[in-house]
Formats: structure tokens, C-alpha cells, sequence
């Protein structure tokens, strides 16, 4: 099982500075508007005609280079897939006392972690992956064979995407949840039937296992076209089995 996950909500193999964290109470999200930077995505190139895209977000605290082996993972299954793994602007996070780090949005608890949501942060996030979206439109790609996919952090704004206007071949959310539950409709008319995987391990001590849980049932509840997967001893990480799986769900809309 690849080690994944060392700090809260992130994807990193391996990082040198690990954001604090406790059980201590933090403050509600600041949910504050300030200017954001993003860094241009790695880009994998598809090795013939570009058909579709598959877009990787990453988790707290990392970047795009922490996802960004499984475009080589899979460039040979799917050789017209474009592969983005976008990186997260930097930005103060209530949890790890207001250190800035790269992060799709503000976050305050990880025992409360729908509580006080940044909903102008999801929000934001969501307006950048459509930008991201609309350039591969234009570049010819059908919305329909383009997989937004996202770990923890990353798999919390891919399941925001649901709610978007453009529709999309499906979205991966690993190790995540349902960001805004309360907000209804939790997907648009568009992504009603829009196919959704998600994964989670069930020793997971960052975004509960309960949480990705909760969330399914949340989504089959009102006729989502959902499915779930749990790995048995799993952690806050991925594991190969896991990969095996998302290969599998994507192959059949991006090929």
C-alpha cells in the first residue's frame, strides 16, 4: 500500500514539513475572500488523438506532483487521455492555526468536518475546475468523456462538480465526502445520472470512514448514480488494489 496522507488531508508521498494538528477546539472557517494564485497544472500528454480528459485533485497541503504517477499509471490503458493534476492556490487554513499551505478551501475541525464549511472557498474551487473543463471543451474534447477525480480535499471539490452545468463522464472521489449536504440540489440537472465512484478506506483516522459513508447513502437516497468501495484496514492513503479499481470506472468513459 503506497504510504499517502502523512498530513491532514493530503496526498503527499513524503513531505518535510508536517502542518500541527490536535484535538484541541479550533475556530469556525474564516471563509475570507483574498486573492488566489494557481500554478499552472502538469499536464500528461495523450500518446494518440486526444479524445478525453481525466483531471486528479490533490489533497491538503500538496500539490499536483503528488498524483501526477498515475497519468504514467494508466497512459497505456488509456492512450487519448489527457491527464491534468492541477495545484491548489496557498492559503491560510483554520485547522493547522492559520498556517498557508496549497488548499482547495478552508477548513476548521476534523472531528466536525462539515461544520462551518468554506462555502465560498468549494465554491471558488468549483468555478476553477469548470475554467479547466472549458479549456478542453475547446480544445474539442465532449464534456461527456472528461473524469473529474480528486483525493480527500480534491475528492470533496470533485464531488462539488456534481453540481455543476456542465456535464461530465463521471467523477472519483477518494477518501472524501459531500461537501455543502445541506445545499440542495446536490447535483445538477445535467450530472443527474452522472456516474460517481467512491472509495475509502475504513481505518481511516483524517476524513472518517463514516463521513465517505454517510455520504453515499446521502447520494443513493436521492437517485445518484453512485457507487462505493471500501478497503479493508485502509488508512488515509491509497493502495493499489484502489488504483486498479479507478482504472476500471474511468476505462469504460474515457476510452
Amino acid at each position: 500500500m503506497l504510504a499517502r496522507g502523512l498530513s491532514p488531508f493530503s496526498s503527499k508521498l513524503s513531505r518535510s514539513a508536517r502542518p500541527r494538528h490536535s484535538s484541541a477546539h479550533h475556530p469556525r472557517a474564516s471563509h475570507t475572500t483574498m486573492a488566489l494564485n494557481y500554478p499552472r497544472p502538469i499536464e500528461l500528454a495523450p500518446s494518440a488523438p486526444h479524445t478525453s480528459t481525466f483531471i486528479m485533485l490533490h489533497g491538503l497541503g500538496d500539490t499536483g506532483d503528488g498524483w501526477s504517477d498515475i497519468g504514467y499509471m494508466y497512459k497505456t490503458s488509456l492512450p487519448g487521455t489527457k491527464f491534468i493534476f492541477p495545484h491548489a492556490p496557498r492559503r491560510p487554513i483554520t485547522l493547522n492555526f492559520g498556517m498557508s499551505m496549497p488548499g482547495w478551501y478552508d477548513i476548521a475541525s476534523l472531528e466536525d468536518i462539515q461544520g462551518g464549511e468554506d462555502a465560498a472557498g468549494l465554491q471558488e474551487s468549483q468555478r476553477y475546475v469548470e475554467e479547466l473543463i472549458q479549456k478542453e471543451i475547446a480544445a474539442g474534447v465532449p464534456s461527456s468523456k472528461i473524469v473529474v477525480g480528486g483525493f480527500s480535499q480534491g475528492g470533496a471539490v470533485a464531488l462539488m462538480m456534481l453540481r455543476s452545468n456542465i456535464q461530465l463522464g463521471g467523477v472519483v472521489a477518494l477518501s472524501a465526502y459531500v461537501p455543502l449536504s445541506k445545499e440542495q440540489p446536490l447535483f445538477s440537472e445535467a450530472n443527474a445520472k452522472a456516474p460517481i465512484f467512491m472509495c475509502h478506506g475504513d481505518a481511516d483516522q483524517t476524513v472518517a470512514f463514516a463521513f465517505g459513508q454517510r455520504s453515499f447513502q446521502l447520494l443513493s437516497s436521492i437517485g445518484a448514480n453512485v457507487e462505493f468501495q471500501t478497503y479493508l484496514g485502509m488508512g488515509h492513503s491509497a493502495c493499489q488494489r484502489e488504483f486498479n479499481d479507478v482504472l476500471d470506472f474511468i476505462k469504460p468513459i474515457l476510452s
